[in-house]
C-alpha cells in the first residue's frame, strides 16, 4: 500500500532532517570538545526537540528506523512506499 505524500509530509521530514543535521554537527563537536556544557545543552536540546517530531511523522507515515528501534502499524508497514530515503 502506498502513502500519498502531501505537504505535511515533507515539512515533518525537513523537520527531522534539520534536527538531525544540528545533532550529528554537535555530536561530532562534542567528540573533541567534550566538558563545553553549551554545546551539551544544546545538544540535549535538540534531542528532546526531535522526539514529538518523530512520534509524529511514524504515526502518520511509519516507522522510521527497523530493528525495534521503531513501532510498525498493523499490518507490517515496512514494505509501504516511498521510504524517507526515496524523496
Amino acid at each position: 500500500m502506498a502513502i500519498i505524500l502531501n505537504e505535511e509530509y515533507y515539512k515533518l521530514l525537513h523537520d527531522l532532517q534539520a534536527v538531525d543535521f544540528v545533532l550529528v554537527e554537535l555530536n561530532l563537536y562534542l567528540d573533541t570538545h567534550p566538558t563545553d556544557s553549551n554545546a551539551i545543552q544544546q545538544y540535549n536540546q535538540f534531542a528532546k526537540l526531535r522526539q514529538p517530531i518523530v512520534q509524529q511523522y511514524e504515526s502518520k507515515y511509519g516507522p522510521l528506523k527497523h530493528f525495534g528501534q521503531s513501532y510498525s502499524s498493523d499490518p507490517w508497514s515496512w514494505n509501504d512506499t516511498p521510504w524517507p530515503w526515496q524523496v
